[in-house]
Parts: structure tokens; C-alpha cells; sequence
């Protein structure tokens, strides 16, 4: 038995044109906007999944959250695994300072939290 969450590929695709209508846009601006091909939007009408980047690029132009078109309900997020991804999105850190905050932050709190 496969308990993988389903993606519902259909209703996103969807979505993403009611959003492409409802800014006026087209989907060539989306292509040039997000950088996915116009092939790859052309076979998304036709039902074909994009890969991840693409699905990346188009989730980040439209807003719409992927996890949203699943069939399993939305789990919040661990603090800790947002973490990382907060510290690198910080201008005033290079990679390897996000690293060793996150090191830091992991080891305070592997002491400190409750078990």
C-alpha cells in the first residue's frame, strides 16, 4: 500500500491559470517571468506534471502552495527545520555564518528542550 501523499496536478494547474487570467497575464509573461519554458506550460495544459524547479518557479510567481493541492492534511512545520532556511534567507550572513548559527541553535536546543 502506498501511503505517499497525491498530488492533485489538475486542480493546481487550475489555480495557476485562474491566477494568470485574473493578473491579465498571459502565459508567455509567465514563462519570461518565471523562467519556465513555454514548452514545459504547453505540456502542463495538456496534463503533463512540470519537474520540481519548474513547479518551484511557478509556485513562487502565483502564490499558490503546492501542499495545498495534496490529498494529505498540512502538517506545521518543525521550528528547527525552518531554521536554516530563515538564517540563509539573512543578508547579512554569508553560508557558512547560516551554518554555524543553525549548529548553534540545534546544540541549545537539544539541552534545553523538554522531553
Amino acid at each position: 500500500m502506498n501511503d505517499l501523499p497525491k498530488f492533485d496536478f489538475a486542480s493546481y494547474f487550475k489555480a495557476l491559470a485562474a491566477t494568470v487570467a485574473s493578473r491579465g497575464a498571459n502565459w508567455k509573461i509567465v514563462s519570461e517571468a518565471t523562467g519556465v519554458s513555454q514548452t514545459t506550460l504547453s505540456r502542463m495544459a495538456r496534463g503533463r506534471q512540470p519537474d520540481a524547479e519548474s513547479l518551484t518557479a511557478l509556485s513562487a510567481w502565483s502564490g499558490l502552495d503546492p501542499v495545498q493541492f495534496t490529498s494529505v492534511p498540512r502538517l506545521k512545520a518543525e521550528p528547527l527545520a525552518l531554521v536554516g532556511k530563515l538564517l540563509r534567507e539573512d543578508k547579512n550572513l554569508d553560508a557558512q555564518g547560516a551554518d554555524a548559527l543553525e549548529a548553534i541553535i540545534h546544540a541549545a536546543y537539544n539541552q534545553l528542550r523538554r522531553t
